[in-house]
């Protein structure tokens, strides 16, 4: 995988990952709204929840690495 730290990005990679998660928390929630409308289409409540419970978790996740992120930027 190599060793970059910044160098080529300019931003150091324990940040970029913290970005890069909150990114992919916040996608995640998006794209499953998608399925729970499949599911609940379709009336599979069952899949729905499962995917709505997901959604709250991506949320969670999203939110908790923004309040992170927004704390370490500051300081």
């Amino acid at each position: 995988m190599g060793s970059e730290t910044g160098g080529v990005t300019g931003t150091q990679d324990k940040d970029y990952n913290l970005i890069w998660f909150t990114e992919a928390c916040l996608s995640n929630a998006l794209r499953l709204q998608t399925y729970i409308a499949d599911a609940d289409r379709d009336g599979d409540t069952e899949l729905a929840e499962f995917f709505r419970k997901a959604q709250a978790d991506s949320r969670k996740g999203a939110e908790q690495a923004k309040a992170l992120l927004a704390h370490r930027l500051s300081g």
